[in-house]
């Protein structure tokens, strides 16, 4: 009669596995979410033939500059930059509580041993005498398994594994912020030292000016207000020059603390780089779907939209009961018989450990689940949206910027003329001073223009590279 009852309690049991399955959604991306529109995955905003082309963004994009340099910077930013390690660190944690996860579907093994000497209670055992001194032993092993009936421990492991997924796209993140940090402050670099070339050769250029200025007073040919003129054009172009050693400077710093280095202890001969990086053919930028695949931040997203998702099955199968087997078996005697046949004790109780769910609380939690889930969707869509706002307002600074270089540059062409002219019409008496001054004047700040919209087209660039998300491949 024992066996035929447990055979039928094992039967009922496996009717109730094969009957049951996972319960709450099974992910998809949603039909709704912004990433399937066909208006996200076409030509992106923005796009110029001017400045950027539709061919597909390399995964080591800042190989495009061909500056070796450049290229070791990076490669020294990916292998020692703390923001880097810190998103290495949260993702081997993501790893482990995958392995936590997964340990809920293994059966849970103890073991135990307890040794122990001493005397029990005569009167409590209803003798009227001491009981004598005796060693003692309690050992034993017990093995638990939880069924997964409904799911409950499957979705939890899949929310880890969606979880440990976004730890991934974040690592990658990290990457192309870092590879567009070090391609910038590279830039900034090279562009505060172009720039200090110009202010200084203004500097000498003014210098012999105003050298000029006071012998043809001398000779009664110019005015002690002329020789002020021209020192006061002089001071205010050297007043130009400390705020760009600055750049410079903190640049340096900025480019050593992306490659994990403390700020000063860069080479000297990255200070003495005088020409930024630039790119001889338009950006490749393709198009919305490959931005869309490539970005690791819609990764990340759509990642935590499926590990929220998951989690609604977690709170959904706490409305079922939650089953448990159990096998347990040891000794247990004094120590004198330790072993013996008498001592040993099995069990395959509790065989079943069955608890009824608080269904109100776990509405509540299948509620929050939800509500995670649609906010989870919301970030997801705004990722998307703003990856394309990113990319498209940066194409379109990129190629107005290139408009105002071009003009920038004609214009320093045309005021070099006039300094020319201006300056050899003074030094043969057929202008007056404030004519040459005014020209030098302008020449000064047209130059000046050009080298600073030059160093924004490099910054431009990183800030374009950094919206496309390459890098990280």
């Amino acid at each position: 009669m024992k066996t035929h009852a447990l055979r039928c309690l094992a039967a009922a049991l496996l009717a109730a596995m094969a009957a049951c399955s996972t319960v709450g959604p099974d992910y998809r991306v949603p039909g709704q979410a912004m990433v399937k529109l066909d208006a996200a995955n076409g030509p992106l905003a923005g796009l110029e033939a001017s400045s950027a082309r539709s061919a597909p963004l390399p995964a080591h994009w800042w190989r495009l500059y061909d500056d070796p340099v450049l290229d070791d910077l990076v490669g020294q930013a990916f292998a020692a930059n703390t923001d880097l390690r810190v998103a290495a660190a949260n993702l081997q944690r993501a790893a482990a509580v995958v392995d936590e996860a997964g340990a809920g579907r293994r059966p849970n093994v103890s073991v135990s041993a307890a040794p122990a000497y001493g005397r029990a209670s005569g009167a409590a055992k209803g003798v009227p005498y001491a009981l004598p001194d005796m060693g003692t032993y309690d050992t034993g092993a017990s093995v638990s398994y939880q069924v997964d009936l409904f799911g409950k421990l499957s979705r939890g492991l899949e929310a880890a594994h969606a979880d440990a997924d976004a730890a991934q796209a974040a690592y990658d993140l990290a990457r192309v912020n870092v590879a567009a940090g070090t391609v910038r402050a590279y830039a900034d670099t090279c562009a505060a030292g172009r720039q200090l070339d110009v202010a200084r050769r203004s500097v000498a250029l003014q210098e012999q000016f105003a050298d000029l200025t006071r012998k043809r007073a001398g000779m009664g040919r110019g005015t002690s207000l002329d020789i002020s003129r021209a020192q006061g054009q002089l001071e205010q172009l050297r007043a130009a020059v400390p705020p760009l050693e600055a750049q410079r400077a903190t640049a340096l710093y900025r480019l050593a603390v992306l490659v994990g280095k403390v700020p000063g202890s860069l080479p000297a001969s990255l200070a003495a780089c005088h020409v930024p990086p630039t790119l001889r053919d338009p950006v490749p930028v393709g198009d919305g779907a490959a931005l869309l695949r490539r970005r690791p931040d819609i990764r990340q997203a759509e990642r935590a939209l499926a590990a929220a998702t998951a989690r609604i099955g977690v709170a959904t199968a706490e409305l079922y009961p939650s089953i448990s087997l159990g096998l347990s078996a040891g000794s247990t005697g004094t120590l004198s018989r330790l072993g013996a046949d008498n001592s040993l004790r099995w069990s395959l109780g509790p065989l079943i450990s069955w608890s009824l769910p608080n269904t109100g609380l776990a509405r509540s939690h299948i509620e929050q689940a939800e509500a995670g889930s649609a906010a989870a969707l919301a970030r997801f869509d705004a990722t998307v949206l703003n990856a394309l706002r990113e990319t498209s307002s940066a194409l379109t600074v990129y190629a107005r910027d290139l408009d105002r270089t071009d003009a920038l540059r004609a214009a320093r062409d045309r005021n070099r003329e006039a300094a020319e002219q201006a300056r050899t019409l003074y030094r043969l008496g057929r202008t007056d001073f404030l004519t040459a001054l005014d020209a030098d004047r302008t020449l000064a700040g047209s130059e000046s223009a050009l080298t600073a919209a030059q160093g924004q087209l490099a910054a431009d660039q990183a800030a374009l590279f950094l919206a496309l998300g390459g890098g990280w491949e």
